[in-house]
């Protein structure tokens, strides 16, 4: 059974880091595109990150550039999201999420939800002082 477990949420003040963590069983995320996700209260889901199967050339919301960064660990099955300088308006529930076929999105990916099929069961972020 495939399945996706975030970690490393919590509360941070403003200008604070965290580093999520999305550790996959039943799958190799190494050959999978990978797209962090958030949700806060009241809005949409919407794409923060995302790398490519392929691992060339991450995507980023403009509101995340230059402050988030996706990375993987093979060795360990698990990709990280890397957030510094965090503002209020990070605060969200975070997810990670991977398409069903490993050749979706492999030469380059999306932030858009449809493309993805599984997801975690998410993580909060809190960012306040």
């Amino acid at each position: 059974q495939v399945q996706l477990v975030e970690s490393g949420g919590g509360l941070v003040q403003p200008g604070g880091s965290l580093r999520l963590s999305c550790a996959a069983s039943g799958l190799t995320l190494e050959y999978y595109a990978i797209g962090w996700f958030r949700q806060a209260p009241g809005k949409e889901r919407e794409g923060v990150a995302c790398i490519s199967g392929k691992d060339d050339d991450p995507d980023y919301a403009d509101s995340v550039k230059g402050r988030f960064t996706i990375s993987r660990d093979n060795a360990n099955n698990t990709v990280y999201l890397q957030m510094n300088n965090l503002k209020p308006e990070d605060t969200a529930v975070y997810y990670c999420a991977t398409p069903e076929d490993p050749m979706s999105l492999y030469y380059y990916c999306e932030l858009w939800t449809h493309d993805y099929h599984t997801w975690g069961q998410g993580t909060q972020v809190t960012v306040s002082s």
